[in-house]
């Protein structure tokens, strides 16, 4: 009898489990709200069909989707969905408005703010190959790690806020900029492959770019040395380059920018997420 009370219970487990296995996979999670410069992830059914911001999302196996949010988007974001069964849905997320103060930074070489034209078109040649392999949408799963600085120091220069370079307005600050001394080992924040390494850009010097799949990808800027090449596979933690002052630098420092394909994302709001 107790045998058969045996069976019955593993029956009976076997079952619930396959039951809250079928409930997981039916699962639609994505947060109430994110803020400007957050990069998303969000579960789905598997073998679902995504959309965001007019592109379709990388879903993975087990249904993890990614996708960054811009510095100015104002929101509601809508993310949309049909399952394998053809149910649609659509997920909106409310968007939190960030603050962006003002930095002025002085002491920048001035051709580097104000350049001459056959040196503006060679900014433009580097900066659209850096933006071409940003498209890159590799099946990799490293960007679900917990990312981790790529060197120590101080903050000294925060994402998002409007810089005016000697008086002159520029673009908004792509990423952190982190305090070091020439020579200082860069290491990965995650996981990934080496995409683009170059040691001579004009504006940003010593360039490398890593891609963690899906369309997100790390860019570290100013390098004195780069350890990898285009194409390596590297892991977190592993020494990637050197801090260095190369480019439009007015002192040494790692800056650390993060992209979804076009779509420039906060690395500290990302070092802040599970």
């Amino acid at each position: 009898m107790s045998g058969l009370r045996g069976i019955a219970l593993f029956l009976l487990l076997a079952t619930s489990i396959g039951h809250a296995a079928d409930a997981e996979d039916t699962r639609i999670v994505f947060p109430a709200q994110t803020s400007q410069g957050s990069l998303v992830i969000g579960k789905v059914p598997p073998a679902s069909q995504v959309s965001y911001a007019g592109r379709d999302l990388r879903v993975t196996t087990y249904g993890t989707v990614v996708f960054g949010v811009a510095r100015d988007e104002q929101g509601p974001l809508e993310i949309a969905m049909r399952m394998a069964n053809s149910r649609s849905e659509t997920v909106r997320i409310e968007v939190v408005a960030r603050q962006w103060p003002v930095e002025k930074v002085d002491g920048v070489p001035p051709k580097t703010v104000d350049p001459p034209p056959e040196i503006a078109a060679r900014i433009a040649r580097e900066q659209a190959a850096v933006a071409a392999v940003r498209q890159r949408d590799d099946a990799r799963t490293d960007f679900t790690e917990r990312f981790i600085r790529p060197v120590e120091g101080r903050i000294s220069g925060r994402f998002g806020r409007a810089r005016i370079y000697n008086g002159k307005p520029g673009a908004p600050h792509s990423g952190m900029d982190i305090a070091a001394a020439t020579g200082t080992l860069v290491r990965a924040p995650a996981s990934g492959i080496v995409s683009f390494a170059d040691a001579d850009l004009y504006l940003t010097g010593g360039t490398l770019v890593i891609d963690h799949g899906h369309g997100v990808s790390s860019t570290f800027l100013h390098l004195s040395r780069i350890d990898v090449a285009v194409g390596d596979v590297v892991k977190q933690g592993q020494a990637i380059a050197a801090v260095g002052a190369s480019g439009r630098a007015t002192g040494p420092h790692l800056h650390w920018g993060m992209n979804w394909f076009d779509v420039r994302i906060d690395p500290q709001l990302v070092l802040g997420q599970p």
